[in-house]
């Protein structure tokens, strides 16, 4: 690389015990000479950037977010399809016409275009009013919501040498959660030795089983389970 040489000669010094006069010789670096390092650009991480040379390289954008379909059925221009299956204000079927014209037929009452079967070849759409149409279906899912029965599974314990008056309590359990449509688990429980004497707890749920017949059906057929035996019935 090159250099700046910088050259000072001393002479005539007197009183350095005769000395000759001395020549000195630094080197500087020069510094246009020495590389630049690639600057970075502070500030937010997403404008970043890196210079080398005469380049600047960005960070690519994120793509745009696409955006969603509305939730529900397609009304007026949503609908995509050119012609479709009209079915007027008064419930006569219309025919196959174009989309614009029906749009154009339920604008002049006052009206909405609603896709109501829209995988229909062509798609089947109805005059109405969309605002009361829509709070008609939210009336009815919450209708369905509240109608909806969540069955449970009720247990119910005995014994093998279960006494008649507490079979009889534990029927008329049995018997009201049949009413009240849930299903009723059977568990027969054994302590020491009456696991040698199985029969006796598959005589009680036979018996239980017998009993129940007219209300009930067997979803699960007795069985072991540990040291219990376990019968699962449900409503008829």
């Amino acid at each position: 690389m090159p250099t700046a040489t910088i050259t000072r000669q001393l002479r005539g010094l007197t009183g350095l015990q005769g000395l000759p006069p001395l020549d000195f010789a630094c080197v500087v670096p020069n510094p246009i000479s020495q590389p630049v390092k690639s600057p970075r650009i502070a500030g937010d991480a997403s404008l970043s950037a890196t210079i080398e040379g005469d380049q600047t390289i960005r960070k690519p954008m994120r793509p745009e977010p696409q955006s969603r379909e509305p939730a529900g059925p397609k009304i007026n221009d949503q609908i995509r399809a050119r012609e479709v299956r009209l079915i007027d204000e008064t419930g006569q079927n219309v025919g196959v016409v174009a989309k614009f014209d029906a749009i154009a037929r339920a604008e002049a009452i006052g009206l909405d275009l609603v896709e109501i079967s829209p995988d229909a070849e062509p798609p089947v759409c109805k005059i109405l009013d969309f605002g009361k149409f829509k709070f008609q279906e939210q009336k009815k899912a919450a209708e369905a919501r509240k109608n909806q029965k969540i069955v449970e599974l009720k247990e119910i314990k005995m014994r093998p040498g279960i006494d008649d008056h507490d079979y009889d309590v534990k029927m008329r359990a049995i018997k009201r959660f049949f009413e009240e449509g849930d299903k009723v688990k059977v568990t027969l429980r054994f302590r020491g030795r009456e696991m040698a004497h199985s029969q006796l707890g598959m005589a009680v749920l036979q018996r239980v089983k017998a009993d129940t017949e007219a209300i009930s059906k067997v979803e699960s057929e007795p069985r072991f389970e540990g040291k219990q035996m376990v019968m699962v019935l449900s409503p008829k």
